[in-house]
C-alpha cells in the first residue's frame, strides 16, 4: 500500500512537469511572435516608409494640380419642379422633375429669371412630348438633358448654359 502511494505521488510529479514543459513553450513562441513582428516592423519602417511617403507627396501634388486645372463651377440657377402627365399612357403616368441649370455669369442668371415663363413653357411642352419609354432608361434620361438644354439655350438671347442638373426624377 505504501507502493501505491508512492506511484500516485511520482505520477502528479511527472504531470506537473509536463504542464511547466507546456507552458515555457507557449512563452517561448509568444517571444518569438513579438520579436518577429517588432523586426518586420523595424525593416518596413526603414526601407519602406520613406519610399511610401515619397509617393503620396507626388500624389498630393498630382491632386492639386488636377484640382487646380479644373473648370470651376458656375452659378447654378434652381427651378420649380415639374409635373406632366406622360403620353401613351391615357394619363396614368406622370413625370415629376426639378432642374438645375448651370450658368457662367450674373448677367446670364438674370436672364433666366426674367424670362421664366417663357422657359417654363419650353420645358412643360417637351416634358410633355415624352413617353415612359422614352425616358425610363439612363440613355433616355441623358437624350432629354440634351434635348433640354438645346431648347433653353434656344429661348435664351444672352448666352447658353453649360448644362442642366437633374436633382428629382420621378415617374409614376
Amino acid at each position: 500500500m505504501a507502493e501505491e502511494e508512492n506511484l500516485s505521488v511520482d505520477e502528479g510529479e511527472g504531470a506537473g512537469e509536463e504542464q511547466k514543459g507546456s507552458s515555457k513553450k507557449f512563452i517561448v513562441i509568444g517571444v518569438a511572435l513579438v520579436l518577429l513582428a517588432g523586426g518586420g516592423f523595424a525593416g518596413w519602417k526603414f526601407f519602406l516608409a520613406e519610399k511610401f511617403s515619397a509617393q503620396d507627396g507626388e500624389a498630393i501634388e498630382e491632386s492639386a494640380e488636377t484640382a487646380e486645372s479644373s473648370p470651376a463651377v458656375g452659378i447654378i440657377y434652381e427651378m420649380k419642379p415639374f409635373i406632366v402627365n406622360l403620353i401613351g399612357q391615357q394619363g396614368k403616368r406622370y413625370l415629376k422633375t426639378k432642374l438645375e441649370l448651370e450658368v457662367d455669369g450674373e448677367a446670364l442668371e438674370q436672364e433666366l429669371a426674367e424670362r421664366g415663363s417663357q422657359l417654363r413653357d419650353a420645358i412643360l411642352l417637351l416634358l410633355a412630348s415624352k413617353s415612359f419609354d422614352d425616358i425610363s432608361t439612363p440613355g433616355g434620361k441623358i437624350q432629354l438633358r440634351s434635348e433640354l438644354i438645346a431648347r433653353i439655350n434656344q429661348t435664351l438671347k444672352g448666352g447658353a448654359i453649360r448644362t442642366l442638373y437633374f436633382t428629382e426624377f420621378v415617374v409614376q
